[in-house]
Protein backbone atom coordinates (compact mmCIF):
# COMPACT_ATOMS: atom_id res chain seq x y z
CA UNK A 1 0.00 0.00 0.00
CA UNK A 2 2.76 2.45 0.89
CA UNK A 3 5.34 0.93 -1.42
CA UNK A 4 4.38 2.89 -4.55
CA UNK A 5 5.51 6.49 -4.94
CA UNK A 6 2.31 8.48 -5.46
CA UNK A 7 1.71 12.20 -5.21
CA UNK A 8 3.85 14.93 -3.80
CA UNK A 9 6.24 14.40 -0.93
CA UNK A 10 4.60 15.23 2.39
CA UNK A 11 7.47 16.22 4.69
CA UNK A 12 6.75 19.43 6.61
CA UNK A 13 6.36 18.03 10.12
CA UNK A 14 6.22 21.45 11.74
CA UNK A 15 2.76 22.01 10.20
CA UNK A 16 1.22 18.74 11.32
CA UNK A 17 0.69 17.39 14.77
CA UNK A 18 1.25 13.87 15.98
CA UNK A 19 3.76 12.48 13.50
CA UNK A 20 5.22 9.28 14.96
CA UNK A 21 8.99 9.24 15.43
CA UNK A 22 10.98 6.91 13.15
CA UNK A 23 11.55 3.45 14.62
CA UNK A 24 15.20 3.46 13.58
CA UNK A 25 17.17 3.66 16.80
CA UNK A 26 20.71 3.92 15.41
CA UNK A 27 21.95 4.92 11.99
CA UNK A 28 25.59 4.06 12.81
CA UNK A 29 26.40 0.75 14.50
CA UNK A 30 29.69 -0.90 15.37
CA UNK A 31 33.18 0.54 15.52
CA UNK A 32 33.23 3.90 13.75
CA UNK A 33 36.88 4.63 14.45
CA UNK A 34 38.57 1.60 12.86
CA UNK A 35 39.64 1.65 9.21
CA UNK A 36 38.36 -1.51 7.49
CA UNK A 37 39.71 -2.62 4.09
CA UNK A 38 36.43 -4.04 2.70
CA UNK A 39 33.28 -2.01 2.15
CA UNK A 40 30.01 -3.48 0.85
CA UNK A 41 26.77 -1.67 0.07
CA UNK A 42 23.16 -2.72 -0.39
CA UNK A 43 21.52 -1.09 -3.42
CA UNK A 44 17.84 -1.15 -4.26
CA UNK A 45 16.73 -2.07 -7.80
CA UNK A 46 13.39 -0.27 -8.19
CA UNK A 47 12.12 3.14 -7.07
CA UNK A 48 9.81 2.74 -4.08
CA UNK A 49 9.03 3.94 -0.58
CA UNK A 50 10.64 2.09 2.32
CA UNK A 51 8.81 2.42 5.62
CA UNK A 52 10.72 3.24 8.79
CA UNK A 53 9.72 -0.12 10.28
CA UNK A 54 11.23 -1.95 7.29
CA UNK A 55 14.48 0.03 7.61
CA UNK A 56 14.70 -0.86 11.29
CA UNK A 57 13.97 -4.53 10.58
CA UNK A 58 16.72 -4.57 7.94
CA UNK A 59 19.15 -2.93 10.36
CA UNK A 60 18.35 -5.43 13.11
CA UNK A 61 18.76 -8.40 10.73
CA UNK A 62 22.12 -7.17 9.45
CA UNK A 63 23.37 -6.20 12.91
CA UNK A 64 22.45 -9.60 14.36
CA UNK A 65 24.42 -11.43 11.67
CA UNK A 66 27.43 -9.10 11.90
CA UNK A 67 27.67 -9.27 15.68
CA UNK A 68 27.95 -13.08 15.45
CA UNK A 69 30.69 -13.61 12.88
CA UNK A 70 33.11 -10.68 12.65
CA UNK A 71 32.26 -9.88 16.27
CA UNK A 72 30.83 -6.93 18.13
CA UNK A 73 33.74 -4.53 17.57
CA UNK A 74 34.83 -5.75 14.13
CA UNK A 75 32.44 -4.00 11.74
CA UNK A 76 30.77 -0.70 10.95
CA UNK A 77 27.16 -0.55 9.69
CA UNK A 78 25.61 2.67 8.41
CA UNK A 79 22.00 3.28 7.30
CA UNK A 80 22.24 5.70 4.36
CA UNK A 81 18.59 6.72 3.98
CA UNK A 82 16.33 8.67 6.33
CA UNK A 83 12.51 8.38 6.40
CA UNK A 84 11.35 11.97 5.69
CA UNK A 85 8.03 11.29 3.98
CA UNK A 86 5.01 11.30 6.31
CA UNK A 87 2.45 8.59 5.50
CA UNK A 88 -1.24 9.31 6.06
CA UNK A 89 -4.17 6.95 6.42
CA UNK A 90 -7.90 7.58 6.49
CA UNK A 91 -9.09 5.09 9.09
CA UNK A 92 -12.64 4.00 8.37
CA UNK A 93 -14.69 2.64 11.25
CA UNK A 94 -16.12 -0.82 10.62
CA UNK A 95 -18.40 -3.09 12.56
CA UNK A 96 -21.62 -2.61 14.48
CA UNK A 97 -22.54 1.02 15.06
CA UNK A 98 -19.94 2.29 12.60
CA UNK A 99 -22.51 4.40 10.77
CA UNK A 100 -22.86 6.63 13.85
CA UNK A 101 -19.07 7.05 14.22
CA UNK A 102 -17.81 7.30 10.66
CA UNK A 103 -18.31 10.29 8.42
CA UNK A 104 -17.57 8.39 5.22
CA UNK A 105 -15.20 10.22 2.93
CA UNK A 106 -15.94 13.65 4.36
CA UNK A 107 -12.66 15.46 5.22
CA UNK A 108 -10.66 12.34 4.34
CA UNK A 109 -7.20 13.90 4.51
CA UNK A 110 -5.96 11.19 6.89
CA UNK A 111 -3.91 11.00 10.03
CA UNK A 112 -0.14 10.48 10.13
CA UNK A 113 0.59 6.77 10.68
CA UNK A 114 4.34 6.63 10.04
CA UNK A 115 7.24 7.78 7.92
CA UNK A 116 8.99 6.42 4.85
CA UNK A 117 12.07 7.04 2.75
CA UNK A 118 11.61 7.56 -0.99
CA UNK A 119 14.41 5.74 -2.76
CA UNK A 120 15.36 5.72 -6.42
CA UNK A 121 16.70 2.82 -8.44
CA UNK A 122 20.36 2.02 -7.64
CA UNK A 123 20.32 4.08 -4.44
CA UNK A 124 22.40 2.80 -1.53
CA UNK A 125 20.32 1.79 1.49
CA UNK A 126 23.06 0.63 3.88
CA UNK A 127 26.83 0.20 3.93
CA UNK A 128 28.99 -2.25 5.89
CA UNK A 129 32.74 -2.02 6.49
CA UNK A 130 34.50 -5.16 7.71
CA UNK A 131 37.96 -6.71 7.92
CA UNK A 132 39.01 -9.08 5.13
CA UNK A 133 37.95 -12.27 6.95
CA UNK A 134 34.45 -10.87 7.57
CA UNK A 135 33.59 -10.42 3.88
CA UNK A 136 31.30 -13.46 3.50
CA UNK A 137 29.48 -12.71 6.73
CA UNK A 138 28.94 -9.07 5.70
CA UNK A 139 27.58 -10.17 2.33
CA UNK A 140 25.22 -12.58 4.07
CA UNK A 141 24.15 -9.86 6.52
CA UNK A 142 23.24 -7.48 3.69
CA UNK A 143 21.36 -10.27 1.90
CA UNK A 144 19.35 -10.93 5.09
CA UNK A 145 18.64 -7.21 5.38
CA UNK A 146 17.41 -7.10 1.77
CA UNK A 147 14.72 -9.65 2.64
CA UNK A 148 13.11 -7.03 4.91
CA UNK A 149 12.87 -4.36 2.19
CA UNK A 150 9.94 -3.99 -0.24
CA UNK A 151 11.98 -4.06 -3.45
CA UNK A 152 14.63 -6.42 -4.80
CA UNK A 153 18.18 -5.46 -3.81
CA UNK A 154 21.74 -6.40 -4.67
CA UNK A 155 25.09 -6.22 -2.89
CA UNK A 156 28.11 -4.47 -4.40
CA UNK A 157 31.71 -4.30 -3.21
CA UNK A 158 32.68 -0.63 -3.04
CA UNK A 159 36.17 -0.95 -1.60
CA UNK A 160 38.59 -3.84 -1.32
CA UNK A 161 37.51 -5.89 -4.34
CA UNK A 162 41.16 -6.32 -5.35
CA UNK A 163 41.91 -7.88 -1.92
CA UNK A 164 39.19 -10.51 -2.27
CA UNK A 165 40.48 -12.24 -5.39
Amino acid sequence: MYRQIRGQAYTRKEYMGGVPAPRITQFDTGSQIADYPVELSLKIMEPCQVRHTALEAARVAANRQLSKDPGVGNYYLKIRTYPHIVLREHKMATGAGADRVSGGMRAAFGKAVGTAARVQADQIIMTVRVPLQGYKSAKDALWRASMKLPSPCYVIVEKGADLLS
